[in-house]
Parts: structure tokens; sequence; C-alpha cells
């Protein structure tokens, strides 16, 4: 089976497992988008929903009992996945998750994940961030806030953020986080914490 069909596998397990739970999380706005064949559908069906239990590690129980109950060799290593439901401010509400296989991970060049981390590292841009998921959506309204830079400054800043994806311009002069960056953006943020 193909990376990204136990991947797409691996999402329908959680998304089914957290329905399960009475979650509506899945994989929704913002998911991968990689969908696996019927062959890999079917298979994935015919395997038994791990059972939820009240533990503190249920997801990662789960994760664990789906890698053993799919031995492979990309999984022998282990997996790793995310996952939220999210309610921003504005009421938008977006459930999105990924997981990726830990040898992958490991063969990847991690030198590509650089700009966008760096975009994050400057506080103003993380602040550009939450206010734009709070709701303000134009460099105006940014240019609002004390203690963000001029309105220059804070072009380059919604320049960085653009360029390395975690936002995008919609209409003129209004920006977003897109869907599939919002849940991602809190992960990281969450690693992020003391």
């Amino acid at each position: 089976m193909e990376l990204e069909e136990r991947v797409a596998a691996l999402e329908r397990r959680l998304a089914a497992l957290e329905n399960a739970a009475g979650s509506t999380a899945g994989s929704a706005a913002g998911s991968t988008g990689r969908a696996a064949d019927s062959a890999a559908d079917t298979a994935a069906a015919e395997r038994p929903a791990p059972e939820v239990t009240d533990s503190p590690l249920w997801a990662l129980e789960s994760l664990k009992a789906q890698l053993a109950a799919d031995p492979g060799d990309r999984g022998e290593d282990g997996a790793v996945v995310f996952t939220g439901t999210v309610r921003l401010p504005t009421e938008e509400r977006y459930e999105w998750q990924l997981g990726a296989f830990t040898g992958q991970l490991f063969e990847e060049d991690w030198a590509d994940a650089a700009e966008s981390f760096a975009s994050l590292g400057h506080p103003v841009r993380l602040r550009l961030l939450r206010e734009i998921l709070g709701g303000r959506r134009t460099a105006a309204e940014l240019a609002e806030l004390e203690e963000t830079g001029t309105t220059g400054q804070i072009y380059h800043h919604l320049r960085q953020l653009t360029g390395a994806g975690w936002l995008r311009t919609v209409g003129r002069g209004r920006y977003e986080v897109p869907g599939a960056r919002v849940v991602p953006l809190l992960v990281v943020l969450t690693a992020a914490r003391p």
C-alpha cells in the first residue's frame, strides 16, 4: 500500500473513532485532499474501529492499535498524527487532520520547512495571525493596532506570511489564514508552549 493510501486510511480510522465518540471531528475542511483507492477503502471499512476509552491518551492508543493492526514497512517505526476541530471568534469552523509515517519524516529534508518556521519567528507576525483569525482582515485594520509598526512594516510582515503560505489574500487588501493552515498553526503554537 502506498504511503498516501496508508495516511488516508489512518485519517479515516481516526475520523471513525472520533465519530464513534460522538465527536464531529474528521478530515473535513482543510484535509489533505488525499484519497485512497477503493481497495484501501474496502480494507479500512472491514477493520473494526478501536474502542474509545476514558484514557487521556486515547488518540495515541488508537494510533498504536491501528499501526499494530496493519503492520507494514513504513509504519513499523511509528507515525505522527495531528488533528483538531476549531471554532474561531469569527464563528468559522475548521476540522482537520494530517498524519505521516516516522520513517518518511526522517527521509525528508527538514531544511525545506525553514522558511515556514522562519516566517512565524517574529512576535508581530504572530500577533497579525492572531488578529486575522479573530476577524481583522485588512492592513488598515491591522495598522490600527498598537505596537505592530508602520503600515510599511505591516505589509512587509504580511508578505512574509503570505509567501510562506500562512496567509492568503482574498479580495482587495483582505487577508485570511487558509483553512488548511488554521489547525497546523494552532498545533505549532501548542508545541511551542513551555
